[in-house]
């Protein structure tokens, strides 16, 4: 997919993946004062956001409520489903994610997505046998490499984790990212689970030492 990027503050990014659907990316750099002004939440969010005993996550809670804003919703727009998933009450698609400084979501009118940010750490290679065989980034030039293209590879399994949301879906077994190049920018996923296949397109984008990877199902 070809995506516009435009800079814009207090957005980090907006990407405009096509006319139907939108990225946007939040680098929370206020206080968690300045972020809840002007949020109204639910009561159910309300209590979540009381029970974190975290700073960074109610920042990046919140955070994730001005990104709603941006796309033309409130917190009251936005509801979960058994397994967790995100859903908005218009049937738009939805989807979130917290990493560290970094938040973001991606809105689409009519299509299935996922997105996930990742911090790049080489800690990434310790757990790489969990979700991909390791011994396919042995021809990679250097460790940092191998650390951004296992990031890339488990940022897009987390979207399309959080797309299939089946609590059973294997990272290892059940998701398969084809290969790609660190300056495609793209590539393409497949599902095989219970006997279903489903393709879907990876897109991914690397700042400030994070890695976001979208994906939308085809």
């Amino acid at each position: 997919m070809i995506a516009k990027v435009l800079k814009a503050m207090p957005l980090y990014k907006t990407i405009t993946v096509t006319p139907s659907i939108t990225v946007f990316i939040w680098q929370v750099t206020e206080s968690e004062d300045q972020l809840a002004k002007g949020i109204v939440l639910t009561d159910n969010c309300a209590n979540r956001l009381v029970g974190m005993k975290s700073e960074a996550h109610r920042r990046g809670f919140l955070s994730i409520r001005h990104l709603l804003a941006q796309a033309g919703y409130v917190d009251h727009d936005l509801y979960y489903d058994a397994n967790g998933k995100p859903h908005l009450k218009d049937g738009n698609h939805i989807s979130i994610t917290h990493s560290h400084d970094f938040t973001g979501i991606i809105v689409a009118l009519t299509d299935e997505v996922g997105i996930d940010i990742e911090l790049q750490r080489d800690k990434i290679m310790k757990i790489a046998h969990k979700f991909t065989q390791p011994e396919e980034y042995r021809t990679l030039a250097n460790s940092d490499a191998i650390i951004r293209k296992l990031t890339i590879v488990w940022g897009a399994k987390e979207a399309l984790y959080k797309i299939y949301s089946e609590k059973g879906l294997s990272f290892l077994q059940h998701i398969d990212v084809k290969e790609f190049d660190l300056e495609d920018g793209e590539s393409i996923a497949e599902i095989m689970y219970e006997g279903v296949n489903s393709s879907y397109s990876v897109d991914f984008l690397e700042f400030e030492g994070y890695t976001c990877v979208y994906s939308v199902k085809l």
